[in-house]
Order: C-alpha cells, then structure tokens, then sequence
C-alpha cells in the first residue's frame, strides 16, 4: 500500500479534468482499505471509483482512496435464477459483458454506462426502462467510522430515481465493496419498449431479439448520441429527468404542445431534461473548451483543457434558463466535487 503525492486526477476521471489529489493510494484489496481507513486518524479523505459521474472543481487536499477491487463470482443459483457477486472496482460495462457471454439476463438494457460496479447502487443507475434496483439483490460496504462490513439487502437502500441511501443519510458514512446482482439464466424479460431499441433492432432486421441483441442495440443508440470520453471529456447525463406533477405538466404542455413526456403515476409526469435543454437553445453550444454536445443537450462535454469550473458555471447558467422559460427546476445528475 503505497501513499503518493500530488498526482493528478486527470485519468481518473472521465471529464478529464486536470485536478491534483494531494495524496493519492490505489487500494486493490479489502484489508488495506480496512487499514488505512483504520489508521487515518480522522484525517479527511475522499474515495474514487470510476470517475465517470463526478465533475471536479478544484484540487482534493485529501487523501484520495482510489477503490481497485476485483473479481467476479456466481454465489448462488436456482434453475431459473443467478446471483453473481461483483467487486467494486470491476468496470460496469466489462461487467454487462461477461453476463452476456454467461447469458445471464436482467442488464443489457445498462450496456455501455460509464463508471464501475461499486457506484452503481448509489446512484441507482438506469437505462432505456431499465434501473438497477431491477437486479440488485444485495451489496456490502465497510464502516467507515468502525471498519465493520455490513450486507445491505434492496429494502434497506431506499432506491428512487437516481437515488439511493447512499447518497441521502449513509453518504460519506459507507464505502460499498462489492453488489450482488439477481439475473435470469433463461426466459430472459426483454424490455425493447423504451426509447429507440425496437427501432434499432428492426434495423438489425431481428424480430426475435436475445438479451445480446438488446445490448446491442443500446450500444448502437448511445454510441450515435454519446460522445466516447476517451475522445471527448464528459459524465454522460449531467441532469435528470424532472418528475413534475400533473397539473404542472398540463400548464407546461399548454405552452409548449409538443412537450415530450412519460407518465410515472396518475399525479406524477416526467420530463425530458435533454428536450428542455435542447429548446432553450443550448444544444451544440460551444464556450472556448466546454459546452454542450452537439448530439445530446442532456450532456456537457470537456473539449480539451476545461475547468471544472468552467462547466459547472455553464450547468448553473442552463439550470437558471430553464427555471425561467418552463418554470421547471432541473437536478444534476453528476456529483459536484
């Protein structure tokens, strides 16, 4: 377990912004989190997954816990049902893909999500009418105040949309360790009804899909509407998707006819963060070395030697502009740092 000093960030995190930890520890196993967390003497510290839903606007002067764990194992299984255990440093998508190959179903839907498997319960991560909690079966975390490891089933993690008790009263309080997916091994429950996959799978002319096929398929959509962070900086969403009463979507649609929608509830409706965006005239726009991609207005992008500050200045402007033209207010999806 090695402790360096002043390393920057910058390929850590998938904005590729050139932040400095001031000191910085690969962590690859279990015992040395345990030890080093052991060991702090309550010096502040700050973990690290796969940095893809963070924006860093300033240096850490932190001790910063890069989270490596690795490896994954099926745990249980019934004729119908997997369990497959998953360490958190494991990439999410090499993930997706090594279930594919197993043919275990449940998560092609989330194909291509940037980020690791250890995130992936705090944010509740969801794609194309699919979300994580549809999967989860378990997770553990460490204590960071007692270094005691503890098993949290789906009940106890409270998911909502994009949210989690990890990231409401647990926050700073956990560092999960690994997450125990429930997936189908056969009779796999294909969901191609949300957003474009039945197109894209007719246009692959596959009328009778397998969960390879779906994954497929949302590769192709997000790859057409994504930009590739190894190419161009960005988190993918920054913003939600807001949920908006009823009675505030028909005064909303009253304005703006063609307002897209998906009802949640009797009462509840939501919105498409990118269309807001997109009819508030930022889709494409550019500031020097940031902006807003010119494909997907839900995602701010890092052209080269971007601030973090810089982007958040432009996150805070867009929330702003769409509070004052639809009378909506709009979330960050992306952890401000």
């Amino acid at each position: 377990m090695v402790i360096e000093h002043n390393v920057s960030l910058q390929p850590f995190n998938t904005f590729g912004i050139n932040a400095k930890a001031k000191r910085y520890c690969n962590i690859t196993n279990e015992t040395d989190l345990s030890e080093i967390l052991k060991t702090r003497n309550n010096q502040p510290f700050f973990i690290l997954g796969g940095g893809s839903n963070m924006l860093l606007t300033k240096d850490i002067d932190a001790l910063v816990l890069h989270l490596n764990l690795k490896g994954i194992e099926v745990v249980n299984e019934t004729d119908d049902t997997v369990f497959v255990k998953a360490m958190a440093g494991e990439n999410w998508h090499q993930f997706v893909l090594w279930c594919l190959k197993h043919n275990y179903g449940g998560i092609e839907n989330l194909s291509l999500i940037p980020g690791n498997v250890g995130t992936s319960p705090i944010q509740n991560i969801g794609a194309y009418g699919v979300e994580l909690k549809d999967v989860f079966e378990s997770c553990e975390a460490i204590n960071i105040k007692n270094q005691e490891t503890k098993k949290f089933y789906k009940e106890d993690c409270k998911f909502d949309y994009r949210e989690s008790i990890f990231k409401q009263e647990l926050k700073n309080k956990y560092i999960i360790t690994s997450v125990t997916f429930k997936l189908t091994k056969h009779n796999h429950e294909l969901h191609t009804d949300y957003g474009a996959i039945k197109q894209q799978l007719e246009a692959f002319q596959i009328s009778e899909p397998t969960i390879k096929d779906v994954s497929d398929a949302v590769i192709s959509i997000r790859q057409s509407k994504l930009p590739d962070p190894k190419e161009i900086g960005n988190s993918g969403s920054f913003f939600k998707n807001p949920v908006i009463t009823t009675e505030q979507f028909n005064t909303l649609q009253s304005n703006f006819p063609e307002v897209p929608s998906y009802i949640i509830s009797e009462s509840k409706v939501k919105v498409p963060a990118g269309w807001l965006i997109e009819q508030a005239g930022f889709k494409g726009k550019r500031f020097n070395d940031y902006g807003v991609h010119n494909k997907q207005a839900l995602v701010l992008v890092n052209y080269g030697n971007a601030r973090g500050s810089d982007v958040y200045n432009l996150a805070k402007l867009i929330q702003k502009t769409i509070k004052r033209i639809f009378n909506i207010s709009i979330e960050t999806e992306v952890n401000i740092i």
